[in-house]
């Protein structure tokens, strides 16, 4: 199944059908799961937020920094397969060398700014362990890959404190100085507030886009192979004409 977002099913080598999602506006592919080898379910994905640019995205906590742009969920599997896109923290990362990035202390820049409470950044870290990190060398370019689990049960029918979200996730850098600068002429800078400054993307280190997969912890064991394999498919594409850079027209909410 290929979205544009258009999805195209294709099978891997152990026998799971797998379909992918291509962005073309935020520029990203990656692969989900659909049906399992041998067993006549598939599963019961449903867009529960619509690819769109980073200007509309639904803010994951109140200083709108990392905004969703593109989430399904299986609520049959309590699986969840969302994107996410943000500028980095100088407090987690100070070098301008993503090179120089430490896997672990990319996933802490992230997970610092998931939470939908007005708590501060170390209370949103309490909310989260991680578990493994580590970088991987894709065409040229680090992505980030870790594990990591959550504290808190987003579903009612989990109550206990004990079960906690088992996650997975990839994240890789793109729109940094180069990319900026070069697209002075053809797109409005908008400035925006990190770590108690303002900042314009011209002189930022660019942009986090990651690709975060979970489930329930007890569902880990049949669900975390699948999560995995989406996780890993996950690749930030070249762009085409279609493409929105985060940083252009701020202003527009559709």
């Amino acid at each position: 199944v290929v979205e544009s977002c258009a999805a195209a099913a294709e099978v891997d080598d152990d026998g799971v059908k797998m379909a992918m999602l291509v962005d073309e506006t935020n520029a990203y592919s990656f692969l989900y799961p659909v049906q399992l080898p041998g067993k006549k379910t598939s599963f019961r994905w449903v867009e529960s937020r619509k690819s769109e640019r980073y200007s509309s995205a639904a803010p994951l906590s109140p200083d709108a920094r990392q905004r969703i742009v593109s989430e399904r969920l299986d609520m049959i599997n309590n699986a969840v397969i969302s994107v996410s896109i943000g500028p980095p923290s100088s407090r987690f990362l100070p070098s301008k060398d993503k090179k120089t990035w430490a896997a672990k202390d990319v996933a802490d820049c992230v997970l610092s700014d998931k939470s939908s409470l007005k708590v501060t950044t170390s209370q949103r870290m309490a909310e989260s362990s991680v578990l493994d990190a580590h970088t991987t060398d894709v065409d040229g370019e680090p992505y980030w890959y870790y594990e990591y689990i959550v504290r808190k049960s987003p579903t009612k029918s989990a109550p206990e404190p004990n079960l906690f979200r088992h996650n997975v996730a990839c994240t890789a850098e793109r729109d940094g100085i180069v990319s900026s600068l070069h697209s002075f002429s053809r797109h409005f800078s908008p400035l925006y507030l990190q770590d108690g400054f303002v900042h314009s993307p011209f002189f930022s280190l660019g942009f986090l886009y990651s690709l975060n997969a979970s489930t329930l912890s007890k569902q880990w064991e049949s669900m975390g192979p699948l999560l995995q394999k989406a996780v890993a498919s996950f690749h930030l594409l070249p762009p085409t004409e279609k493409y929105v850079p985060p940083y252009q027209d701020p202003w527009r909410f559709w």
